[in-house]
């Protein structure tokens, strides 16, 4: 389920908005120029290559960077192997790597093919959380501080569009805000 969640940046507590509903989801991320898209999504398995997975995108990929701005496009993935033992672990340092403030120096554009994760954006007055889901496509303008949380169990597919090869490399804040949001897991049990 695509979720919206907006509070007061000084008070998680103050929900301003909670909804499902992907019509409105849509319309308040662009009133905050954020991009918010759904594309059908693709059903896939933890087997399936990810050169295949990008090629069932292709024309989507194709519309999404017709003017060749995304120089670097590929997969984002992660799913649970419960047959490994450093799973857990690996896991849990995924997820941590990016649980704090930080900002890119170009858009951060996701498409998630399958699973989910969260997007905070810290828009002052506001967190403005995004959970995504299988058919969800967001971008996150350069500068915006935010987080991102895959969950504890982190299982999903994401193509990630970058204009240059180092474009994923954070500029971490070192504000604590994150620490005192609900987290994926915690958004979707509400």
């Amino acid at each position: 389920m695509t979720l919206l969640h907006i509070a007061a940046d000084t008070d998680p507590a103050d929900v301003r908005l909670h909804t499902t509903d992907p019509e409105r989801i849509a319309a308040e991320l662009a009133t905050r120029g954020i991009v918010f898209d759904r594309w059908p999504a693709e059903a896939v398995t933890a087997d399936i290559a990810s050169e295949e997975i990008l090629a069932r995108y292709r024309d989507r990929i194709g519309d999404l960077n017709a003017d060749g701005r995304y120089r670097h496009i590929d997969l984002a993935r992660l799913h649970p192997d419960d047959s490994d033992p450093q799973w857990p672990e690996q896991a849990s340092a995924a997820r941590q790597k990016f649980l704090s403030e930080h900002r890119h120096a170009e858009d951060e554009v996701r498409f998630f093919v399958s699973g989910r994760g969260c997007f905070y954006l810290h828009l002052e007055p506001e967190v403005v959380a995004v959970v995504c889901e299988g058919g969800d496509l967001v971008s996150v303008p350069a500068g915006t501080r935010h987080w991102f949380d895959m969950g504890t169990r982190p299982d999903f597919v994401a193509i990630r569009f970058f204009e240059e090869a180092d474009g994923w490399i954070g500029d971490f804040t070192g504000d604590p805000i994150a620490q005192g949001f609900p987290t994926l897991d915690e958004l979707v049990a509400a």
